[in-house]
């Protein structure tokens, strides 16, 4: 991450870290869930019925709370031929438009799935038992994640600074 100091970095740090280590603890749980069904499946012949609900429900969070963090490493799909071929000044305007304009969609993504999770909240999911609501909550929390992760390094977006993460075979040599 590009150079800034104080608290609101520090918290900007331990935030990008929760949102990596609860990404990384979902996905845990879905390789260790799927594993142990096909263990249980293939030696025991039963299958544990709810390992396929509840790992699409953990997909489901897994790419709302990545697309932030995908933001900030600028590997989202963007066609940025043309705006390549502009003066500096006039790109770092259009960028400034492009992030405000991602800001009001995921302002009205984060509003209408808070919405489909009022509408649902009543159902209750097949296998599990459990709300429909806490699946799609990952919409509007998705959102609001993927909208704050702008927030923090829109002047970073707008200068097309984006993160990357440390090789790991750079570190080891």
């Amino acid at each position: 991450m590009p150079e800034r100091t104080g608290s609101l970095r520090s918290a900007e740090l331990a935030f990008v870290k929760a949102n990596q280590w609860l990404i990384v603890a979902l996905m845990g749980s879905m390789a260790t869930l799927v594993f142990a069904n096909g263990v249980s499946r293939y030696l025991f012949n039963h299958s544990i019925i709810w390992v396929e609900e509840l790992t699409q429900y953990e997909m489901i969070w897994i790419t709302w709370l990545g697309a932030g963090l995908a933001l900030r490493e600028g590997r989202h799909v963007a066609v940025d031929l043309l705006e390549d071929r502009l003066a500096a000044p006039l790109r770092r305007a259009v960028r400034t438009a492009v992030a405000l304009v991602m800001l009001v969609f995921l302002a009205a993504l984060a509003w209408y799935g808070a919405q489909i999770v009022a509408f649902s909240w009543s159902q209750e999911t097949p296998m599990m038992g459990i709300r429909t609501g806490i699946p799609y909550l990952g919409i509007p929390i998705g959102a609001l994640v993927c909208g704050l992760h702008l927030v923090l390094f829109f002047r970073d977006f707008v200068e097309r600074r984006f993160e990357h993460p440390e090789d790991p075979a750079a570190q080891a040599g």
